[in-house]
């Protein structure tokens, strides 16, 4: 497989050990195809056919586009558990909420088999480290990554190790990522720690790293806008609005949204809004100020653990992806998080905090006239409303978060 550095443009082979995950200059790499020879309408014919097949490899919502993902990677080598094919909704409450647009969906990439949006990349990532021949897979994590890395793992039945900061991360992830039989390595310090630790050792402890940084990671999780515009039969609605932490949905749906409209799928892209936490929003501040370099927050802090990053290693990536598409960031509070949540939650599809940051973010750009109310919109939900059950206590029984007309504590009867 060919990739080129998004920083300097130089291009190299990452179908060798070790694998290479930056350039010499600091770059991250993206996977480079050569899409001049495919038929677009064939594809099309292709991928329906594929989406009625059960137990086999082209059930996958991930490799069901495996000619756009990794055409030269083995059948054998490809690891799958029927990741994507999530659910596409509608609910009326949720479109109402976040301000009454013309029409709203919900993509809950939280019905992935891990319980989050990680296992489209993580599918592509494991599958291309397991070609390479490594037996040791690593991430860094708040807990979405190193859940569905140790699953995929564990299919596999090869070694999972798992860095996890010690605080300010949902303990319901860990476990998982524990009874996946991950080794599970805490330390003190942030997400960022934990990746230039795991950069400077990988080559030496032989290890196949399977964060953002590895751009098969991208190629797998590009597949979430390939589904979602065939959930609507090629017609993509005017944004896409997803939550910003590490930012590799935001490369992952940039290139995406390049291949098809390259390739002829869709003949018109879509604006993309990207929503960060306020306490972790180095990425909307340096969008916001028309930057060209982002400037890490050295304490991040939010409720939406998920997005508890500060130094986003794919923000490059995700700047193209502004720009390719005209789009957007916003920030919201912890605040307008969890009343996003406990509107979804109620609404019967369910999110983690971090997911609701989409639909907060994209309420917040409505009522500030970006969205218009006549517009169409799809929101990204990235993680199960389990992965994060302290947040359900802390809204429903605690009255933590300031939206009475939605707690739903239980009430003591007599029997």
């Amino acid at each position: 497989m060919k990739a080129e550095c998004v920083a300097c443009g130089a291009e190299m082979s990452v179908d060798q050990r070790p694998m290479r995950y930056q350039c010499a200059c600091g770059g991250l790499l993206r996977i480079v195809h050569d899409f001049r020879h495919v038929d677009a309408e064939r594809l099309k014919r292709v991928f329906d056919e594929r989406r009625g097949m059960r137990h086999c490899l082209h059930a996958s919502g991930v490799w069901r586009y495996k000619e756009l993902i990794a055409p030269e990677l083995p059948d054998r080598e490809a690891v799958t558990r029927n990741e994507g094919n999530t659910g596409l909704y509608e609910p009326d409450a949720v479109r109402e909420f976040a301000g009454g647009i013309r029409r709203l969906h919900l993509k809950a990439q939280s019905e992935n088999p891990s319980g989050s949006f990680k296992d489209n990349g993580m599918a592509a990532a494991v599958s291309h480290g397991r070609w390479l021949g490594y037996d040791s897979f690593a991430c860094t994590s708040t807990g979405n990554t190193s859940s569905s890395l140790s699953m995929y793992a564990a299919v596999m039945g090869m070694q999972s190790i798992a860095l996890v900061p010690s605080s300010e991360v949902s303990p319901n992830k860990v476990l998982q990522t524990v009874g996946y039989g991950a080794q599970v390595l805490a330390f003190d310090g942030t997400y960022d720690d934990g990746i230039r630790w795991l950069q400077a050792q990988a080559e030496e402890q032989g290890y196949y790293v399977c964060n953002s940084v590895n751009p098969l990671r991208i190629e797998g999780q590009k597949s979430l806008i390939y589904e979602l515009a065939q959930d609507l039969a090629w017609q993509l609605p005017d944004w896409i609005v997803l939550p910003g932490g590490a930012l590799s949905n935001a490369s992952a749906l940039g290139q995406g949204l390049s291949d098809l409209y390259t390739i002829g799928f869709i003949d018109k892209l879509p604006r993309v809004a990207v929503v960060q936490a306020e306490g972790a929003s180095p990425f909307h501040r340096m969008a916001a100020g028309a930057s060209k370099r982002l400037v890490p927050e050295p304490k991040p802090s939010t409720r939406a653990s998920a997005l508890n990053i500060g130094n986003p290693p794919s923000w490059l990536k995700a700047l193209r992806m502004l720009e390719l598409t005209n789009g957007v960031t916003v920030a919201v509070s912890d605040a307008e998080i969890m009343e996003a949540k406990a509107c979804i939650d109620r609404s019967g599809v369910g999110c983690e905090p971090a997911s609701a940051a989409a639909v907060a973010g994209l309420r917040k750009l409505v009522r500030e006239g970006v969205v218009a109310r006549d517009e169409t919109a799809a929101c990204i939900l990235t993680g199960s409303m389990l992965k994060d059950t302290d947040a359900l206590r802390e809204f429903h029984l605690e009255g933590k978060w300031n939206a009475p007309e939605l707690r739903n504590p239980p009430r003591l009867i007599r029997l």
